[in-house]
């Protein structure tokens, strides 16, 4: 099959250095001719494909030349980082949903599984420059939508972004941050110490190799990983121009659900929320208000939803800590933990997996076994 084994995943790292995000003619090419042919075109030269001019061709020629994908590969296992593409099992198809915007891989630091992380994930963005309002309302709902089983999806910035992904944290839950550079490179520097804890108990993503750096429009279309990603996207505080708002109306596009927390009709940092409520966005104050609209039905029962997997198709250490929980009643993440032979933070990052699985279930600060894990235990046998 064209576009997959080693030769492929080899040929789109290096095209991680050639094209930049989103960039839609790229992927046409990837698409028509398949990542290995392609790369032998750009390294080759010569006539221009399709849809670039001669200047354009040259300059992603010269980027082909230049690129080296075993350097890369080994500066991202230095970091402790892994490249997934599209075919295998950790990538998370919903991305395909972007077409030739999709992104050509994504490098990933963390150790849980993106593709099961991302069946119960919301974004959770806003401005940059937020008021004490917006930084209050946003760590509010990413606690509790952690608490609630569900994994929180910001963007790694200053503002809402951190007050998400800390909000997650701080409750032991669940979050991702997607950057607009190599995830390598923590960016912005001051968050240095926040990635690299959402990099020990969550997953910092991005489709840029290492070492890359930002700049505006990478920014811009790093949003639309974030809305692909996930089922539905929150905008706690935004102004007008906020691009913020450009991961609300890609997640608007594709489908996803898109909500707005409103705020003070005085405050400008409110008002390109406001214009998304009055467009189509669904209005939303709290965590419940949110799994209303992303969740499966019966969600606010908290009933288990997606696959209901075997226990022999988990990895060992997804099993080692499914084994850990007892038949009956919530138990610590940190006795968790201790009955696995593993950290907290690993075992929050199991835990997750294994809700995404119908496996376990949050209740307040511990977890437990849902009843399907229970009867699988005992072989299909009903409660005694």
């Amino acid at each position: 099959m064209p576009g997959s084994g080693p030769e492929a995943k080899w040929a789109r790292t290096l095209l991680t250095r050639v094209l930049e995000p989103g960039d839609e003619v790229g992927g046409r090419w990837l698409r028509e001719l398949g990542p290995v042919a392609l790369v032998r075109r750009l390294r080759e030269g010569g006539r221009p494909l399709a849809g670039v001019r001669a200047t354009r061709w040259a300059g992603l020629c010269a980027r082909a030349a230049a690129a080296d994908p075993a350097r890369d590969l080994a500066a991202a296992a230095e970091s402790g980082a892994r490249f997934v593409v599209p075919g295998e099992p950790e990538w998370p198809t919903q991305l395909d949903d972007l077409g030739d915007a999709r992104p050509v891989g994504l490098w990933i630091r963390g150790r849980p599984s993106l593709r099961m992380w991302a069946l119960r994930s919301v974004a959770v963005v806003g401005a940059r420059a937020c008021t004490e309002y917006g930084a209050h309302v946003s760590a509010g709902l990413a606690a509790e939508l952690a608490e609630r089983g569900w994994v929180v999806v910001s963007g790694g910035a200053y503002g809402i972004d951190g007050a998400a992904h800390r909000g997650a944290l701080g409750a032991g839950g669940a979050t991702v941050a997607v950057l607009a550079c190599g995830v390598d490179r923590p960016y912005p520097r001051g968050h240095a110490r926040l990635i690299g804890r959402i990099a020990e108990q969550g997953l910092v993503i991005g489709e840029l190799p290492p070492g890359d750096h930002p700049t505006p429009s990478r920014f811009v279309l790093r949003n639309r990983v974030i809305a692909a990603l996930t089922r539905g996207t929150v905008v706690v505080e935004a102004a007008r121009r906020s691009g913020s708002l450009s991961t609300a109306r890609a997640a608007r596009r594709l489908g996803r659900f898109t909500m707005g927390v409103p705020g003070p009709v005085t405050s400008g940092l409110s008002t390109g929320v406001h214009q998304l409520l009055r467009e189509e966005a669904a209005l939303v104050t709290d965590a419940a208000e949110i799994v209303e609209l992303v969740g499966s039905i019966g969600e606010l029962d908290e009933l288990p939803e997606g696959p209901l997997l075997p226990r022999d198709l988990l990895g060992a250490d997804v099993r080692r800590v499914l084994d850990a929980l007892p038949a009956r009643g919530p138990v610590p993440v940190a006795e968790i933990a201790r009955e696995a032979a593993t950290t907290p933070d690993d075992a929050v990052a199991r835990l997750y997996e294994l809700r995404s699985l119908g496996h376990v279930e949050r209740h307040g600060d511990g977890w437990q076994l849902t009843r399907h894990a229970v009867i699988s235990a005992r072989g299909g046998a009903g409660p005694p």
